[in-house]
C-alpha cells in the first residue's frame, strides 16, 4: 500500500488474517468483522510498534463507520452532549454527536481567544506531539451545554493516556464528571494505569470501536501482538 491509501477503505470479514506476524500493516476488526488495514509505526527502541490511525485523513466512508459504531456503544449512557479533543478528536465528536442526533457538539482546542480563562485551561501532552507542550482551554461561553448533562469526552484513539487525563482534569475544573469516555481506537493497554490512577471507575468507563496491541518484532524483522 502506499501511504495515502490507508484508512481509506473497510474490507468485508475475513479479507486479511488478523493472527501471526504483520509487516507493513495491522489488521483492526469492528464488531460486525469489517476489517480495517493500519499502517504499524516503529517506536524509538526498535523493538516495539504501534498501529496508526489518524481519523482526520479517513475517507468519508471510514469516518462514517467508526462515528457509527462509537455512537452505538455509548448510546445506552443517554448523552446529551458530545465534547472533543484537538485536534484530532474533534473530526470523529462531530460525526458521533450527529450519529446520536445531536445538533452540535463542544469542541475544546489548544488555541486561547483572549475572552478564555486561564482557571478553564490544563496542560496537554500527546504521544504522538511529545516534544510540543500545549494547554488545552473550553471556550466559557461553552460551560451552560456541560454543567449538569450527561457527557461523553470523545478523542480519536487512547494511548498512553496523557490527553483524555487532560481533557477529565479540564472537565473536572468546570465542576463536570463525564459519563463515559470513548475513542475509535485504544492504544495498547498503557492508558489504563494512567486513567485508574485519576479515578478508579474510568477504566471501566472507557470504550473503543476497536483495540490494538503494542507490537514486538520478530527475529524475521516483522510484527507480532503478544500472546497472553
Amino acid at each position: 500500500m502506499t501511504p495515502h491509501d490507508f484508512w481509506q477503505e473497510l474490507h468485508p470479514p475475513g479479507s486479511f488474517p488478523t493472527d501471526g506476524d504483520f509487516t507493513s500493516f495491522y489488521v483492526a476488526e469492528l464488531e460486525d468483522g469489517r476489517q480495517l488495514r493500519l499502517p504499524i509505526r516503529a517506536l524509538a527502541d526498535g523493538e516495539h510498534a504501534l498501529a496508526s490511525l489518524i481519523v482526520n485523513q479517513a475517507s468519508f466512508a471510514v469516518l462514517d463507520a467508526l462515528a457509527g459504531q462509537l455512537a452505538a456503544k455509548i448510546d445506552h449512557f443517554d448523552i446529551d452532549i458530545v465534547a472533543g479533543l484537538p485536534t484530532l478528536g474533534l473530526t470523529l465528536a462531530a460525526a458521533v454527536a450527529q450519529k446520536l442526533g445531536h445538533a452540535r457538539y463542544v469542541p475544546f482546542g489548544t488555541s486561547r481567544k483572549f475572552w478564555y480563562r486561564d482557571d478553564l485551561s490544563v496542560s496537554l501532552s500527546s504521544i504522538t506531539t511529545p516534544e510540543q507542550q500545549k494547554r488545552l482551554y473550553i471556550d466559557p461561553r461553552m460551560l451552560p451545554l456541560l454543567q449538569g448533562r450527561r457527557v461523553a469526552l470523545i478523542d480519536d484513539v487512547i494511548s498512553s493516556g496523557s490527553s483524555i487525563v487532560s481533557g477529565l482534569q479540564l472537565v473536572e475544573a468546570c465542576g463536570i464528571e463525564p459519563a463515559v469516555i470513548a475513542a475509535a481506537m485504544l492504544q495498547s493497554g498503557r492508558w489504563r494505569e494512567k486513567l485508574a490512577a485519576t479515578g478508579a471507575q474510568w477504566p471501566d468507563r472507557t470504550v473503543g470501536v476497536f483495540a490494538t496491541p503494542l507490537l514486538e518484532r520478530t527475529a524475521e524483522g516483522r510484527w507480532r501482538a503478544p500472546t497472553a
